[in-house]
């Protein structure tokens, strides 16, 4: 891989952090895409331009998703409609058609289903990793996404996808070890860990959690030699995580992204441009 995607992925990656929920009206490119990412601790969406710049984002944290599994829907079915009705406003469109995702191993109509019931249609469906794999434009490599409930990995080479694997250890595992730790409910816990940087503690609480992560990993390569590994979901910020995993793989160069929670979203999107581009 060429440094020059990574690159232009940290940039976009920053560009959402500063747009992220603004409503403020633009003017629309001629070209654009919608990427829909259900994840168990969050709900995002994510628009580019046809250069893949960002151009709307939005987010809300929920618990609506339990192992690629949605255990609330009313309430995801809700969020997607509300997170459309905003990019419209913004863009002045009216959005017909939009790319969602799916943990490997998981049910991808379940995805698909939820955002349909916005009225809308999902033209492409794309396991999380894999996603995020096209967008670095990886030869080589190991995306290790770690989201709410589950750490997923896909493996790379020669440019194409040999496989995709998911287990069911996340950031909301984390969680728990704090809330048992700090004797906390798990929203307090939730609270403590985005914080984690801050309080050694919970870092702490959090370690043998990741370390296990690790491992899950460490199982899912074992038959490859991937080179390099690039971590992905907002599990990946918790204080203390890639050292964690450049201790468990000290041959390979592990990867960090500037707004790692917006990067699957980001990746989701932009595979609209990767479509386009082999049409």
């Amino acid at each position: 891989m060429t440094n020059q995607y990574l690159e232009q992925a940290n940039r976009n990656l920053l560009i959402i952090d500063e747009i992220v929920n603004d409503e403020t009206a633009i003017d629309t490119p001629t070209d654009w895409y919608v990427g829909i990412d259900l994840g168990t601790a969050d709900i995002q969406t994510v628009v580019i331009d046809g250069d893949g710049t960002p151009i709307a984002a939005f987010l809300d944290w929920a618990d609506v998703v339990r192992d690629g599994v949605v255990v609330d829907y009313v309430g995801a079915c809700r969020i997607v409609r509300d997170h459309l009705e905003k990019v419209q406003h913004k863009l002045g469109v009216q959005v017909e058609e939009a790319i969602t995702s799916y943990p490997p191993g998981t049910d991808p109509r379940i995805s698909i289903n939820v955002v349909e019931s916005a009225g809308i249609v999902v033209s492409h469906v794309i396991d999380e990793p894999s996603s995020v794999a096209a967008l670095l434009h990886i030869e080589n490599g190991a995306v290790v996404d770690v989201g709410g409930g589950t750490t997923g990995t896909a493996i790379i080479e020669s440019g194409e996808l040999v496989t995709s694997l998911d287990e069911p250890s996340g950031g909301r595992h984390v969680s728990l070890a704090i809330a048992g730790g700090m004797t906390v409910d798990l929203e307090q816990a939730e609270i403590q860990k985005r914080r984690s940087h801050e309080d050694p503690l919970v870092a702490a609480m959090a370690k043998p959690v990741i370390e296990k992560m690790s491992d899950i990993v460490a199982e899912h390569i074992s038959d490859h030699q991937p080179g390099s590994i690039y971590l992905t979901g907002g599990g990946t910020l918790i204080a203390g995580f890639a050292e964690i995993f450049r201790k468990t793989f000290p041959e390979l160069d592990v990867v960090e992204l500037s707004r790692a929670l917006y990067l699957t979203p980001l990746a989701i999107a932009s595979y609209g441009l990767a479509i386009r581009d082999e049409e």
